[in-house]
């Protein structure tokens, strides 16, 4: 695919679509087990995958008197795992069914030494065939996999400017395997009402707990079958008037149906400086957010960061 001289691959929903199912699957596998091993963190933040300079990574991953981490490396085309005491094993990504993928990581973990048990069926998925029984065959193209990873490079750099802009709890810069998007999330400090739940295939507690605080959130997702890549950005609880808010750029819309603001990634891409329009995108909607809601805006934000420049106080 095309990129841009500044980093910015072309994507496109048809093209992505087989071989990021097959990665989303893969994902949570790899997610589910750094949630088996690790202490609950607010919001479900222990369970993210990073963006990393080869892929995608768990982090360390605590395992009684070792760690180990799990990283999706697009360059090598190999899940890495990678334990403290020096082992290290590569399961190969490629075409084949996600029961296949599942037992090669298994094994991985088992002859390291860190063998996990994880709950076998995926989460906010339309199909939740259990990982050991799913024996349909998946495509899945390197390439394709790569220029995804590439866009989250430039996307992960560009939220985690927008994050420097805000003093109040924020969330970190990060990949959430059961709906496969990147996400940073901003907080007002008060409590939300309870979330009503009803998320595909994942407990109702899990959402309330997610959502236990006023938020406004913003993120990208790379599409699927029907629907192109796309940034969005909501509020919950939406404050009254929210989805009649003017947001930027032009190309950025609410979409009733979502009930959240949408950018196309063709259209951030598009833009002579990308940068400059998505970061629009992120500060007029948690502005019409905030503002709707009344946010302590003047407590809760401040400049944004530069290299070698501490914040200015006093």
């Amino acid at each position: 695919m095309a990129a841009r001289a500044d980093g910015w691959p072309e994507l496109s929903a048809a093209r992505l679509w087989p071989t990021m199912e097959t990665l989303q699957l893969w994902a949570q596998i790899v997610g589910k087990t750094r949630l088996s091993q690790t202490p609950w963190l607010n919001h479900g933040w222990h369970v993210t995958l990073r963006v990393s300079a080869r892929g995608l990574t768990t982090g360390l991953i605590p395992h009684g008197a070792v760690g180990f981490s799990m990283e999706f490396d697009f360059i090598a085309g190999a899940l890495i795992i990678r334990v403290s005491d020096g082992g290290e094993r590569r399961v190969v990504l490629k075409s084949g069914t996600v029961a296949d993928f599942y037992a090669e990581v298994q094994d991985a973990l088992s002859a390291l030494g860190v063998a996990c048990r994880i709950d076998l069926t995926p989460d906010e998925m339309a199909e939740a065939t259990p990982f050991p029984l799913d024996e349909r065959f998946r495509q899945y193209d390197p390439e394709v996999a790569r220029d995804y990873w590439r866009a989250l490079v430039q996307v992960d750099r560009v939220f985690n400017l927008y994050r420097t802009g805000f003093l109040g709890k924020c969330s970190p810069v990060h990949l959430f395997w059961g709906a496969f998007d990147l996400a940073v999330t901003r907080f007002s400090g008060r409590p939300a009402p309870l979330h009503p739940g009803g998320v595909p295939h994942l407990p109702d507690a899990v959402t309330r707990e997610a959502y236990s605080h006023e938020v406004s959130s913003a993120g990208f997702w790379p599409g699927d079958s029907g629907r192109e890549p796309a940034f969005y950005a909501y509020a919950y609880p939406a404050p009254p008037g929210f989805e009649a808010a003017t947001v930027a750029p032009a190309a950025a819309h609410w979409d009733a149906g979502l009930g959240e603001f949408v950018l196309p990634y063709a259209a951030v891409r598009a833009e002579a400086d990308p940068d400059a329009a998505l970061c629009a995108f992120l500060e007029s909607t948690y502005e019409a957010a905030a503002d709707l809601a009344a946010w302590d805006r003047a407590a809760l934000e401040c400049p944004r960061g530069t290299p070698r420049h501490p914040r200015r106080v006093g």
